[in-house]
């Protein structure tokens, strides 16, 4: 099961009548896509991988793109859940939350590495719409970024929004050099928490 089979939205479905056909159908194309790539990736992968028929997919979902977009929120979902439980069950100041949260962050991806294509690949051939949609997801991680330099205990230094997605969308690029190369994205734990940290300011 992925990380988007996992979503409180979809795994209670995989197995029922209720709600099952577009659980499945949205398991099985995250499951398409990071076997074979977005573009390679078809209705008909989608289909067979969920056992239901071309007309039941199009009665749910538009296209191959709406499918795999609402697969890609509910995998973030996911993640950042994790992420969450990861800080809270960490005791110490806001740089040992930070290190949880990006420890957590890594191991997912290499936990799960058609998700991790997904999330990090895939999703920027997947049309104009997939690119807002990471657009976004790089701002909600940005704002996390922000929390947690508040903590720090001075909000009004906190850096820029602008500065936030430079630092989300720098550690989500490197973390696709690594990967692309054959790395595992835990090996960058270090580098990215004093990239983070270093951003942080007058707290470090």
């Amino acid at each position: 099961m992925s990380l988007v089979g996992e979503h409180p939205e979809v795994e209670p479905h995989l197995e029922s009548r209720d709600g099952a056909q577009r659980a499945r159908l949205l398991e099985a194309m995250t499951l398409a896509v990071g076997e074979k790539g977005f573009a390679a990736a078809t209705v008909a992968d989608a289909v067979r991988g969920a056992r239901v028929s071309r007309g039941t997919f199009y009665a749910l979902f538009a296209s191959k793109e709406a499918c795999f977009l609402e697969a890609y929120r509910h995998g973030v979902d996911v993640l950042v859940a994790r992420i969450d439980a990861a800080v809270r069950a960490t005791d110490g100041d806001w740089r040992d939350k930070l290190r949880a949260a990006m420890r957590a962050y890594l191991a997912q991806l290499d936990a799960e590495p058609r998700f991790a294509r997904a999330h990090l690949f895939e999703i920027h051939v997947a049309g104009p719409a997939a690119g807002a949609e990471r657009d976004a997801t790089i701002a909600r991680f940005a704002r996390r970024y922000g929390a947690s330099f508040a903590a720090a205990g001075d909000g009004d230094r906190v850096p820029s929004d602008d500065a936030l997605f430079v630092l989300s969308a720098g550690i989500d690029q490197l973390v696709c050099a690594h990967m692309r190369q054959g790395g595992r994205a835990a090996e960058l734990e270090d580098t990215l928490v004093d990239i983070a940290t270093t951003l942080g300011g007058p707290w470090t």
